[in-house]
């Protein structure tokens, strides 16, 4: 009597656990799951290419500060790298353009999510 409901339980436990696992899966395998992955990893490349590329602008400017020195050539005003206009282009206040001055640029972060 006990071994049949032992054996009951076992088997029970088992099937929730089977069934909780294949929705799991499921549910990392729908559309919206793997765009949302997809996009992650995009924008974890993109870190990584432009962390990549601020060293790469590092060692070239340490490379040269180098070069500078063993030459004896002064470093001359006009011929450093230029500013990150990226950067200095996100922090500014959206403005309306002179080409459309009724347009103002989006301000509210877009939200990938609220296309599905």
């Amino acid at each position: 009597m006990f071994r049949r409901t032992f054996w009951f339980s076992a088997g029970a436990a088992a099937g929730v656990w089977a069934t909780t696992k294949v929705n799991r899966k499921l549910r990392q395998l729908t559309p919206e799951s793997l765009a949302a992955q997809a996009a992650n990893k995009a924008v974890e490349a993109g870190h990584r290419l432009k962390d990549f590329a601020l060293d790469v602008r590092a060692g070239m400017a340490q490379r040269e500060a180098e070069l500078e020195e063993v030459l004896g050539i002064e470093a001359q005003p006009g011929r450093e790298l230029p500013a990150q206009r990226r950067l200095l282009a996100l922090d500014e206040p959206p403005q309306r353009s002179p080409q459309n001055p009724t347009h103002i640029p989006r301000t509210i972060p877009y939200n990938r999510n609220e296309d599905h």
